[in-house]
C-alpha cells in the first residue's frame, strides 16, 4: 500500500494516471484496480481525498428521475444508484431510504408534477405517485401552509459521501494504486506517453484520465482541447442541530424551473437538517467561504418550507462549489489519439454515479488500446459508520469488549471514540488534518463544534502523526 503526501514521485511509469481524488476520481481508480496488471496512480492536488465537491453537497442518492432523457448522466446515474446502493450495504456506508417529496405551492406548479411524473418514466423510474394537500400533510405536518400538492419519489436516499469517497480510495491502495497527495498537476507534456510536470516532480503515465472537477477544463486545455468551460457554482448551506431532525421525514425538494431546482430541506445521516443549496455562478475556483446574503436566502426560502426549523439552532454553515459547464450532460470524451480521457463537468449527482462513471471510463481506456487484462474482486471493506439510524461503535458491546477504546468518548455531541480515532489516524488512506478526522468519524462536527473535545483531538492527531512519522 504506497500513499505519498511529500518528497519526489516514484520513477516508474505508470499505466494509467488519474487526476482528481474526489469520488469520482476514487472510483474509477478503485475500478482500474480491479485490473491487476495495470499500475494506476491516483494523483491528488490537496492533502486528502474528496477535499473539493465531494466533501460539500447535499448528499442525496440520486433515482435520477429527473434527469434530461436520453443524455450519458441520466444513464450513468440511473446505474450509480443501483451499483452505490449495494456497494453502500456490502460496506456498511450509511443509507436512509426517506424518499423526496416535490411539494407546489400553487396551480402552476401542482400543474407541472405530471410532467415530472412522465419525465422520471422516461427515465425508466416508475414509482413516483401524485400526492393531494391531506396525504403530504399527513406525510409533512410541519410543512410550511399554502402546499396544494406533491409528487412522492419513494427511491430518493441520504447517504453519507465521506465514507463513500474513502471507501473507494481504500479499496484502491489496498489493491496497489499509487495514492500522490499534495500534487498539483501543472503541465502536460511527453512523446509516446504522459509527462506530467507537478508540485512534486514529473510522473510518467501511458494513459490520462481527467478527473480534476472543478480544474477538468484547465487540464482539458493543457491537452489542447477547449471542449467546454467550468463555472464554479457555489452552493451555500445551513446545517441544524440533532434536535431539529423530527421536523421532517423527507427530502423536500421544489418543483424545478428554469433557474435550476432551488433549495431543499433534507436530513442527513448523520441526524442533522440541511437547509440549501443556493447557486451562485462565480469566476474564483476557491470561493468557498458563504455570505450574509446567502445565509438569509436560504432562511427566507426555509421559513415558507419548514417554518419551525428556523427556531432550531444552527450547527454548521457550509459551501461547496459545482462544476458548471453551461451543458446540459456530463462531458466524458476519449481522445485515443492522446491515450486521453476527460470527466468534465461531473454535477452534484456525480457522488451517485461514481460506479457507473468509473465503469464507463474503464471501458473508453480500453478503447483507446488499453489492455485491462484479468478482473479480480477487490478485498471488501468496512466502513465506519457514521450514521445516526444505525449502532455507533460504542453502542455495541462485543466490539466495546474486544477494544475498550470504543468505548472511552472524545467528542461527546457526535459521540466519537478514542478507538475511531485511532483508527482514522492509521488506515489505508489515513487522516492527516483536524478536518480529515472530522469527514472519517465527526469528531467536532457536533454542536459545540470542537469547543469541548478540540484541544483532545488535537493531540490525538498530533501523537498520531508523530508516531506514523517514526514507523
Amino acid at each position: 500500500m504506497t500513499v505519498t503526501a511529500r518528497g519526489p514521485l516514484p520513477l516508474t511509469t505508470y499505466d494509467v494516471a488519474v487526476v482528481g481524488a474526489g469520488v469520482v476520481g476514487c472510483a474509477v481508480a478503485r475500478e482500474l484496480a480491479r485490473h491487476p496488471r495495470l499500475r494506476v496512480a491516483l494523483v491528488e492536488a490537496q492533502d486528502d481525498v474528496g477535499q473539493g465537491t465531494s466533501k460539500a453537497n447535499t448528499a442525496i442518492l440520486h433515482t435520477g428521475f429527473d434527469a434530461a432523457p436520453g443524455t450519458l448522466e441520466a444513464r450513468l446515474v440511473r446505474e450509480g444508484h443501483r451499483l452505490l446502493g449495494a456497494y453502500a450495504a456490502a460496506c456498511g456506508i450509511p443509507v436512509e431510504r426517506v424518499g423526496a417529496l416535490l411539494v407546489a405551492w400553487d396551480e402552476e406548479q401542482l400543474a407541472a408534477l405530471p410532467r415530472l411524473a412522465r419525465k422520471a418514466e422516461r427515465n425508466d423510474y416508475h414509482e413516483t405517485r401524485l400526492l393531494d394537500a391531506d396525504e403530504l400533510y399527513a406525510r409533512e405536518p410541519h410543512l410550511g401552509p399554502g402546499a396544494v400538492g406533491a409528487l412522492h419519489v419513494p427511491g430518493e436516499s441520504i447517504v453519507c459521501p465521506w465514507t463513500t469517497t474513502l471507501a473507494y480510495a481504500t479499496q484502491a491502495v489496498r489493491a496497489g494504486v499509487d495514492l500522490h497527495l499534495n500534487t498539483e498537476v501543472r503541465q502536460v507534456g511527453g512523446e509516446g506517453e504522459h509527462r506530467l510536470t507537478t508540485s512534486r516532480g514529473d510522473l510518467r503515465a501511458r494513459r490520462l484520465v481527467n478527473a480534476a472537477g472543478l480544474h477538468a477544463d484547465t487540464l482539458d486545455r493543457l491537452l489542447g482541447h477547449e471542449d467546454f468551460t467550468v463555472t464554479p457554482r457555489r452552493g451555500q448551506l445551513l446545517v441544524y442541530d440533532k434536535l431539529a431532525r423530527p421536523l421532517v421525514r423527507h427530502i423536500l425538494l421544489p418543483v424545478p424551473t428554469a433557474l435550476g431546482k432551488g433549495v431543499l430541506v433534507a436530513p442527513t445521516v448523520h441526524g442533522n437538517v440541511l437547509l440549501g443549496p443556493t447557486a451562485e455562478d462565480l469566476h474564483d475556483k476557491r470561493a468557498t467561504h458563504s455570505t450574509a446574503g446567502g445565509l438569509e436566502l436560504l432562511r427566507e426560502q426555509g421559513r415558507r418550507v419548514l417554518p419551525a426549523l428556523l427556531d432550531e439552532d444552527v450547527t454548521a454553515v457550509y459551501a461547496g462549489l459545482r462544476a458548471a459547464t453551461g451543458h446540459e450532460d456530463y462531458r466524458i470524451t476519449a481522445h485515443p489519439g492522446q491515450a486521453y480521457v476527460t470527466v468534465g463537468g461531473i454535477r452534484s449527482t456525480g457522488l451517485t454515479a461514481s460506479l457507473a462513471i468509473a465503469a464507463h471510463v474503464t471501458g473508453l481506456l480500453a478503447g483507446t488500446g488499453l489492455d485491462l487484462g484479468p478482473v479480480r474482486e477487490l478485498e471488501p471493506v468496512t466502513m465506519p459508520n457514521l450514521g445516526e439510524a444505525f449502532p455507533r461503535p460504542h453502542q455495541r458491546p462485543e466490539l466495546v469488549a474486544a477494544d475498550p477504546e470504543y468505548g472511552t468518548l472524545v467528542c461527546h455531541c457526535e459521540r466519537v471514540s478514542r478507538g475511531e480515532i485511532r483508527d482514522a489516524l492509521t488506515g489505508p488512506v489515513p487522516a492527516r488534518t483536524l478536518e480529515g478526522l472530522r469527514r472519517r468519524t465527526r469528531a467536532r462536527a457536533g454542536r459545540c463544534q470542537g469547543f469541548y473535545c478540540g484541544a483532545a483531538v488535537r493531540e490525538l492527531l498530533e501523537r498520531g502523526l508523530e508516531e506514523r512519522g517514526r514507523s
